[in-house]
């Protein structure tokens, strides 16, 4: 019998048993935590997740999309909220294009769930990883709650455990010449809840990702089954006139709300009251190489944890489940040609969506409310219409398509460059005014 230890049973880890249960691997997932099914998690536990085609390429890949479509909100574009409470909408893509808000726990439990049914993978629970034989296959493990030491061997290892990865930490940084770097961004975030009106309805249009951009920094809300919604203000640690050390007493919570974002405070004038619900929380992106060693492989965020600015951080690491899988077909399970294969294509990957989300990070704060990139998003997404098969805009070639990350990012530099010298020439505003838009674009494109 093949066997297969993954440590870390989150989103990553969980999809991957899958695969592997689907080649005939017996599979073991260890997990630091207790079983996350069995705790009380309220809605807004964590930033929401933002799940789009690569995610649903992967899943359908092993045919558990069914299982994630009844836990998924469609989410067609975003909603703008200025200081006085206008609201401008801004579609992602073209009609029937849509991104997916799914709950961090929510998701977490199904693919546990996922997992164990289509996986016939063993969940351990609290097992800390505290080292690991990476040449042959070994995990050393720590119980959580008695302190008992024991270890599992296996054909190949699997490490989706996180961000701050135990077997990255404890064994893969320990091998000569690995390099690895941990950045944090000078912005933290808070979540806050939005509870549902009194009747279970939303307060806000449920299907819409919410954003209340101000500048240097912003709030967002993504929805959640029961009808509220997980919001989530992304600031400064310090240094800056809004800046989260400056917010620390009830009165300081009030008066911020009321003076940046007004409309929310008339949702939620209780805000102050759960201002410490949830804790300030850092951001970080953390690029390490090689991705494997002996029997070991890193996924997910262990190998290329971003920050949550485009919502492909989980995407990306189900991508590298796709990308795994099709190299075990093309290798013929031979591990260390594969894992060599794995490493080298998808590095590229990894680095250019952590580029990627920092770049939406300023989309999202500075430019989203900027009049010019309203019309520079409508203009292309007009000539996407016209031109599908010569025009791609880089949320669509992100979000809706599997292209390379790093394809996506080259080109989606040179598309801006184009539109921008076009919007210099032209007066496309006019031009849409008028109905002469398209005239325009076949001449341009056609």
């Amino acid at each position: 019998m093949k066997t297969a230890t993954i440590v870390g049973a989150g989103l990553v880890g969980s999809l991957w048993a899958v695969y592997l249960s689907k080649a005939g691997y017996k599979v073991t997932i260890v997990e630091m935590r207790g079983d996350l099914r069995k705790t009380d998690i309220s809605a807004g536990k964590s930033i929401n997740l933002a799940l789009s085609h690569r995610g649903w390429t992967a899943f359908k890949a092993v045919g558990v999309e069914k299982e994630i479509e009844e836990i998924a909100i469609p989410i067609p574009g975003r909603e703008m909220h200025d200081e006085k409470g206008n609201l401008t909408y801004q579609p992602y893509g073209q009609e029937g294009q849509f991104i997916y808000s799914v709950s961090r726990a929510g998701i977490n439990c199904k693919m546990m769930d996922i997992a164990e049914n289509y996986g016939k993978a063993t969940i351990i629970y609290n097992k800390k990883c505290v080292g690991a034989d990476l040449e042959n296959g070994i995990v050393y493990l720590k119980d959580t709650k008695t302190g008992e030491r024991s270890d599992l061997k296996a054909d190949v290892v699997f490490a989706a455990d996180g961000a701050f990865s135990a077997l990255r930490y404890k064994a893969m940084q320990k091998i000569d010449r690995f390099q690895y770097s941990q950045n944090y961004i000078e912005d933290g975030y808070r979540e806050l809840l939005l509870p549902a009106n009194e009747d279970g309805s939303y307060k806000l249009e449920k299907n819409r990702l919410h954003i209340w951009p101000r500048g240097r920094f912003m709030l967002m809300a993504l929805p959640n089954e029961d009808g509220s919604f997980t919001c989530t203000l992304f600031m400064p640690h310090e240094n800056h006139e809004y800046s989260f050390d400056k917010i620390n007493t009830d009165e300081e919570v009030d008066n911020f709300f009321k003076t940046v974002f007004p409309d929310f405070y008339e949702l939620m004038p209780n805000v102050a009251d759960v201002w410490e619900d949830h804790p300030l929380s850092s951001l970080a992106i953390i690029r390490c190489f090689p991705w494997t060693s002996g029997k070991v492989a890193l996924m997910g965020d262990a190998a290329h944890a971003t920050v949550p600015f485009y919502g492909q951080g989980m995407n990306a690491g189900f991508e590298d489940c796709t990308a795994l899988w099709r190299l075990m077909k093309k290798h013929n399970e031979d591990w260390p040609t594969i894992f060599k294969d794995y490493e080298i294509e998808r590095k590229p990957e990894g680095d250019a969506v952590q580029d990627l989300s920092l770049y939406n990070y300023h989309v999202m704060r500075d430019y989203v409310a900027d009049p010019q990139f309203l019309l520079q998003k409508k203009f292309e997404r007009r000539i996407e219409q016209l031109f599908p098969d010569k025009y791609k805009p880089l949320y669509s070639q992100v979000s809706f398509s599997n292209i390379p990350y790093s394809e996506a990012l080259k080109s989606g530099k040179e598309q801006s460059k184009t539109i921008k010298k076009l919007m210099e020439k032209y007066d496309l505003e006019a031009k849409f005014r008028d109905g002469s838009i398209d005239d325009l674009i076949k001449d341009l494109f056609g």
